[in-house]
């Protein structure tokens, strides 16, 4: 039973942690895609 909750505690660790990181690289490339607009603007 401990061996059971254990892997599930584990799987869900795991899950959140490679949803979280793609959710940070997303954000990274939006607020990359917001600075390149500000720059052309400003350059215009």
């Amino acid at each position: 039973m401990k061996r059971t909750v254990a892997m599930a505690f584990l799987i869900t660790t795991l899950t959140l942690v490679i949803s979280g990181c793609n959710t940070i690289n997303g954000a990274g490339k939006d607020i990359e895609q917001g600075g390149q607009a500000i720059q052309n603007s400003a350059a215009s």
